[in-house]
């Protein structure tokens, strides 16, 4: 398998066919594929933080991984997100998961799970929503 760069375009067509439960992403800072005998089988999207308080301007997150069920090809994501982030200046990178998914690719690219946290609605009554994700609490992941 090898890394390529991809547009966002192309990483969030990837999200939108690939992804169990999240829609594709607003923006982002940068896209990372991993192909396999010249096919795409995966793809990681790195943004700023969606929680304010993590957008420190040293901290980026893992928005999106997604791939076609390729072994291994999430862990070598996961492993050139950390590599990209820290060769542009970032400290800290994070991502989230849901407290089913084990975490097993997160773990063999090297990151530490620091438990419980986030989950619930975003909408206010000033300003209400339909949640179209996961709304439960997530196990946040940092590498640094």
């Amino acid at each position: 398998m090898t890394l390529v760069p991809l547009t966002f375009a192309e990483a969030n067509e990837l999200v939108r066919k690939w992804h169990r439960h999240h829609r594709p992403v607003p923006g982002m800072k940068f896209a990372i594929g991993v192909q396999k005998d010249e096919e795409i089988v995966g793809a990681a999207i790195v943004s700023r933080p969606t929680a304010r308080m993590s957008d420190d301007g040293w901290t980026l997150e893992v928005t999106r991984c997604v791939t076609n069920g390729t072994k291994n090809a999430c862990s070598m994501l996961y492993g050139a997100c950390c590599r990209a982030t820290f060769a542009l200046g970032y400290r800290r990178l994070i991502t989230y998961t849901l407290p089913e998914e084990g975490g097993a690719s997160l773990r063999g690219a090297g990151w530490k799970c620091l438990g419980e946290a986030g989950g619930g609605k975003w909408s206010r009554k000033s300003r209400p929503r339909v949640d179209l994700h996961p709304t439960q609490t997530k196990m946040l992941w940092e590498v640094t």
